[in-house]
């Protein structure tokens, strides 16, 4: 991989148009299949845990399905689900509140990964919500070279906590970056004193369109 300055590097495992790809992340399954006989909803907080649910039991589109994220929404609807409801907060706090208002009556199954961001089963159980949790996948670091380091000045997108981990295993943190970071969930994973800047949307294309601006706005000076 040649280094370049000034370039916009997408952490994610999904490529995008416009981007250098440095996919920090891999996915694996946990098991081999999915219970499902003891809930009527379900929670998905990102796309692979749709993706890891489809894998494991085809049957999950029968429920019908809270989903936190546009990107995690779109996943549940374009594999056949039926998404009931999306919040339009992603706090975990009114994520809670918004779970203890509308689903109290409802055995709610949060299909996650081994390490979460979203922690609301404390809140949700003070108001008698047994949140049910099954791990279905885990996120493990893809290792990289020295010599594929972004170059000085790069733009680095970070889509999840994972891929904060794993770059800084990978790679000394360089002053002359900037991050662009997905969400408040992601951003509190950032050393201090790193320099970032958030998208408008918590969505990967919402990233890439902040870190243009970014870039634009550095080469204008």
């Amino acid at each position: 991989m040649t280094q370049n300055d000034g370039m916009i590097y997408l952490l994610s495992p999904l490529r995008k148009e416009g981007t250098i790809h440095l996919p920090m992340i891999r996915f694996s399954l946990l098991h081999s299949a999915l219970d499902l006989s003891k809930c009527d909803t379900l929670l998905f907080t990102s796309k692979q845990a749709v993706k890891s649910a489809e894998a494991l039991n085809p049957e999950w589109k029968k429920y019908p399905c809270i989903a936190i994220g546009s990107a995690t929404a779109k996943e549940i609807e374009s594999l056949g689900g039926n998404v009931i409801y999306q919040p339009k907060s992603f706090y975990a706090e009114r994520l809670s509140q918004d779970i203890i208002t509308q689903f109290q009556d409802k055995k709610i199954l949060y299909l996650r990964p081994k390490e979460v961001s979203f922690e609301s089963k404390k809140i949700l159980a003070t108001a008698g919500i047994a949140l049910q949790e099954q791990i279905i996948y885990e996120t493990s670091c893809i290792r990289y070279d020295k010599q594929d380091k972004p170059g000085r000045n790069a733009i680095i997108i970070f889509t999840s906590p994972s891929t904060i981990h794993c770059f800084l295993k990978n790679f000394q943190w360089d002053d002359s970056y900037t991050a662009v970071v997905i969400g408040e969930a992601t951003k509190v994973h950032l050393p201090d004193g790193v320099h970032y800047e958030a998208a408008d949307r918590p969505t990967i294309d919402a990233c890439i369109l902040k870190a243009k601006q970014i870039l634009l706005t550095s080469n204008s000076k």
